[in-house]
């Protein structure tokens, strides 16, 4: 940790009430490397995970960081794989692998950071461009009421369309949701709180008067660096696995889309016969 005054003792002093937000990144912020990796492990498990349909996807993020893709486009092709799926299903496994495997990869001072805020009366809020199946079992575990992310589109039955709710949430656009989200329940950014580790996250940090970079990425960090910004350095040792490793030299974008791919293999894996 390489915050320049403690962090816990600085929020104690804060001032207290709701018009003070709290907002969290999910992965690399919140959580060690990339929730939806537990849904790759859960798949690889099983020994049923088909490499194709992965391999499809990371293929997608790779075009869309050279320019060839947007990022809707590339979202929304990772939520075909789910096309007809129940969202109660997918909801039940997001949070036996919170359980299973996320709750363990917290880190232990952002639990503690995000206590510090409720105990001051602050609305807290998890905003992030991961999906509702990942980031609302974190959201609920450590007591976050609201949570801005991207949800799938239903149809009348409950059904995933294959396509996700827009505006699609993510950088300007993440900006501008946790701005609505301020304007309707009358919280200042100007005196509010932003915790998040992704470049794409500049735009919401540069807007609140208490930015906080936690293991930044190297735009982010070069951002910190220019404004003077706090950083949080975390780590859990001995948590941290090789998948999740791996994962995260991705583009950013590319790991919110791989959760939802790998949110399809998980169920499909429940759903194949066995031997």
């Amino acid at each position: 940790m390489t915050l320049s005054s403690d962090p816990l003792a600085q929020i104690a002093g804060s001032p207290p009430g709701a018009a003070v937000g709290a907002f969290f990144d999910l992965d690399g912020t919140l959580v060690a490397g990339f929730t939806a990796t537990a849904h790759a492990s859960d798949r690889v498990r099983r020994g049923q995970a088909r490499i194709g349909e992965i391999m499809g996807v990371i293929e997608a993020s790779l075009r869309y960081k050279l320019g060839r893709m947007q990022f809707e486009r590339l979202l929304n092709r990772a939520a075909g794989y789910l096309r007809g799926e129940s969202l109660i299903e997918l909801d039940e496994i997001g949070e036996r692998l919170y359980v299973e495997q996320v709750s363990a990869r917290v880190y232990p001072l952002m639990r503690e950071i995000v206590s510090a805020h409720l105990a001051r009366g602050h609305t807290v809020v998890l905003s992030s461009s991961a999906l509702t199946i990942h980031a609302e079992p974190v959201a609920r575990a450590l007591g976050i009421e609201h949570v801005v992310c991207n949800t799938f589109e239903l149809d009348a039955d409950g059904r995933l369309t294959g396509l996700i709710t827009r505006p699609i949430v993510w950088g300007r656009n993440k900006a501008a949701a946790v701005q609505r989200f301020c304007a309707a329940n009358e919280i200042d950014l100007r005196t509010s709180y932003f915790y998040a580790d992704g470049d794409e996250d500049g735009a919401l940090m540069a807007l609140v008067g208490h930015p906080r970079p936690v293991n930044p990425r190297p735009g982010m960090a070069a951002k910190a660096a220019a404004n003077d910004w706090p950083v949080l350095r975390l780590s859990i040792p001995g948590r941290r696995s090789i998948a999740a490793n791996a994962i995260g030299h991705f583009p950013a974008v590319g790991r919110a889309v791989l959760g939802s791919a790998f949110a399809s293999l998980a169920l499909r894996t429940r759903r194949l016969p066995k031997d």
